[in-house]
C-alpha cells in the first residue's frame, strides 16, 4: 500500500524521489516486528487445505428486532472517543488507526505506463473500491498531493488510464514486491515477476496472473487538503470507469454474471503489513418489506425512531 508523507515535491526527474519514500516508510513504521524474519519462522506454514466453503451465520434462526448475536456482550464494553484533530495528534496515527479498523479492505492492484510508453508501473492500492455499476466506477486512494504524487498516480493524471487488477493467493509476495519505493523509471513488472498481457482500449499491461482485472480510463480526481496543517496537500482521491472486464474461464459462470470465490481466492488489506485471506462466507438473504410487514406489526417494530435516539 503505497504512501507519501510530507512535504517534499516529488517529480519523476527527482534523484532523491525514492530517498524521500524511504524516509517516509520509515516514519510510518507500519512494520512493528524489529527482526520480521524470527517473526515469520515462529508461525505455522500457510495452510494449503484451507479452501473456500460456505457456513450457515451464527444465528440462522435471528428474528427482526433481536439485535446482535452475542448476548448483549459487546454492550458491556465501553468505547474510547478520538478526535482526529486533537493537540499533538500526528496524522500517522489517524492513518495507522484507519487502516487497522477499516478490514478487510480491497486491493487494487494497479497498472500504468508513461506518457512516452517508456516505463511501466504496478503498485497495489488498498484504498481502493466500486462505487458503481452503470457506469462502472472505482475508486483509487493516493496518499499524497499531485506535487508529491506517487508513480501511478503521475502515470495516470498524464494518460488518463490504467488496469485494476485483483491479487488473489497465488502471487501474493509478487504483489506485495511492487510496493516497493523504487525510483521513477525502474518497473516493479521486473521486480515481481508478474506476467504482462495486452488489453484491447488501453494501452497499459493488466497482469496475466490475476483471476480479474479492470481495463479503466480516469473519469476524475479530487485533491484533499489537510485540516491540521492547512495548504499541505495530504491526498488525491481518482475515480476510474471501467470500460472492459477480463475474467478467467474457470472463474466466471455461463451467464457471465458471477465470479467464483473458490477461484478468485482473493486477497485484502489488514492493519499494518498483515494480509487477509477469504475462506470462507455465509448467505443471508435480504429482508422483503412486503413479505416481513406483519411480522413487524406484530412485534411492535414500527416506529420513527427508537430509544435513546
Amino acid at each position: 500500500m503505497p504512501a507519501n508523507f510530507g512535504d517534499h515535491e516529488q517529480k519523476p526527474n527527482d534523484p532523491s524521489a525514492a530517498e524521500h519514500r524511504q524516509d517516509s516508510e520509515k516514519a510510518v513504521g507500519r512494520n512493528p516486528h524489529p527482526d520480521f524474519a524470527k517473526v515469520e519462522a515462529s508461525r505455522p506454514d500457510w495452510n494449503h487445505d484451507k479452501r473456500w466453503h460456505f457456513t450457515k451465520p451464527i444465528d440462522p434462526h435471528w428474528i427482526l428486532g433481536r439485535g446482535a448475536n452475542d448476548g448483549g456482550e459487546s454492550l458491556k464494553k465501553e468505547h474510547v472517543e478520538i478526535d482526529p484533530y486533537e493537540n499533538g495528534r500526528p496524522a500517522i496515527f489517524n492513518y495507522k488507526l484507519l487502516i487497522s479498523a477499516i478490514i478487510p479492505r480491497p486491493i487494487g492492484f494497479v497498472s500504468t505506463r508513461s506518457e512516452d510508453g517508456k516505463s511501466t508501473n504496478l503498485a497495489p492500492f488498498s484504498y481502493t473500491n466500486v462505487i458503481n455499476h452503470d457506469p462502472p466506477l472505482f475508486t483509487i486512494g493516493f496518499a499524497g498531493g499531485f506535487s508529491n504524487a506517487k508513480d501511478t498516480l503521475s502515470n495516470l493524471a498524464a494518460t488518463k488510464e490504467c488496469t485494476i487488477n485483483i491479487i488473489s493467493e497465488h502471487f501474493l509476495e509478487a504483489a506485495n514486491a511492487a510496493s516497493i519505493n523504487a525510483p521513477y523509471g525502474i518497473s516493479e513488472w521486473a521486480l515481481s515477476g508478474l506476467t504482462p498481457a495486452p488489453c484491447t482500449d488501453v494501452k497499459c499491461s493488466r497482469v496475466k496472473e490475476a483471476v480479474f482485472s479492470v481495463e479503466g480510463k480516469l473519469f476524475s480526481t479530487q485533491e484533499f487538503e489537510s485540516r491540521a496543517t492547512p495548504g499541505k496537500k495530504t491526498g488525491v482521491l481518482a475515480i476510474v470507469e471501467g470500460i472492459r472486464f477480463w475474467v478467467r474461464e474457470d472463474a466466471l459462470n455461463e451467464e457471465r454474471t458471477l465470479v467464483d470465490p473458490a477461484i478468485l481466492h482473493p486477497m485484502s488489506r489488514l492493519g499494518g503489513i498483515m494480509y487477509g485471506r477469504t475462506t470462507e462466507g455465509c448467505e443471508i438473504p435480504r429482508p422483503d418489506w412486503a413479505e416481513k410487514q406483519k411480522e413487524i406489526e406484530t412485534n411492535g417494530l414500527i416506529k420513527a425512531k427508537v430509544e435513546g435516539q
